[in-house]
């Protein structure tokens, strides 16, 4: 399968624009399952292969959202077989997707989040640095590939916004608070002049290139602990608190998926899961006959 592989992964950055995660998850998808059935040619793949493979990801608890990205992976890939004629029929076609864990993301309260931020010094060229991103995250709701995607032109300190590109390659315009404007002003105050180039990453490691989502991880991590937070956090817990703070101040759903850049509505009315369940919550705790 190694050479209908590349070429299918090709395909996806050529004609369908994929983002580079996605392209590095199928990649990882079509490998384990290459390593599953063997030598088994690609023309020679059944139903039951397929199927087998799903059940052995279950037996090894891969989540039901792995599964379900691993299944739709199988399906992409032998609809371009199938298109390249490279098989008569998609044995993945008929396969139903499972039905996915309705799990409510994670958040960080306000005063989680301000102690967050706080936890990172500003009087270090490291803590400016760090807090401009924290700051950049929570201001904008952003994913982490489009944090480390992001150039010094992208931002416009003068009139708040931020170009981001998203998943497949979509831009928007996003505004961005001025709490974040002024860190990010004052991270830059540490850059030498030859480094500010419009073209120029706007978040550099230690060796002077891009962050990279594990790196952004490891910050996280970091000031979550000096800050005393027990919740797991990770750079989608701040997309999440984003999104939910939004909510409980009264946006409106419509907005809040733009400022996402979600594609579907059904995606961002998680939130709404969440901000209903702290008023139950508050219902509950307050009204005497509840």
């Amino acid at each position: 399968m190694k050479k209908q592989t590349e070429q299918f992964l090709a395909y996806l950055q050529a004609e369908k624009n994929a983002s580079d995660h996605t392209v590095k998850n199928y990649a990882v998808d079509l490998r384990d399952f290459a390593a599953f059935i063997g030598e088994l040619a690609p023309d020679k793949i059944e139903y039951i292969h397929v199927r087998n493979f799903l059940a052995h990801l279950k037996e090894r608890d891969f989540s039901q959202s792995s599964i379900s990205r691993k299944l739709a992976c199988l399906r992409s890939f032998f609809k371009y077989m199938a298109r390249e004629q490279l098989l008569t029929v998609n044995p993945a076609s008929n396969i139903a997707t499972p039905k996915r864990e309705k799990k409510l993301p994670e958040f960080l309260n306000q005063d989680e989040m301000n102690k967050l931020i706080n936890a990172a010094s500003d009087a270090t060229k490291a803590g400016r640095r760090d807090r401009a991103i924290i700051e950049t995250l929570y201001s904008t709701g952003m994913r982490v590939s489009e944090l480390m995607g992001l150039n010094i032109g992208d931002l416009d300190f003068v009139a708040g916004t931020l170009k981001v590109e998203g998943k497949g390659k979509k831009e928007r315009m996003v505004p961005v608070g001025n709490t974040a404007v002024r860190a990010v002003e004052a991270y830059m105050g540490d850059r030498p002049e030859n480094d500010k180039q419009p073209s120029s990453p706007l978040f550099l490691n230690k060796n002077g290139t891009r962050l990279t989502d594990r790196s952004v991880r490891r910050i996280l991590i970091k000031y979550a602990k000096r800050a005393g937070i027990t919740k797991d956090i990770s750079p989608h817990t701040i997309r999440h608190t984003f999104a939910t703070h939004l909510l409980d101040r009264g946006a409106d759903l419509r907005s809040v998926q733009d400022l996402l850049g979600h594609e579907n509505l059904s995606t961002t009315q998680i939130y709404t899961h969440v901000t209903t369940k702290r008023l139950k919550d508050a219902y509950e705790k307050a009204h005497p006959r509840a």
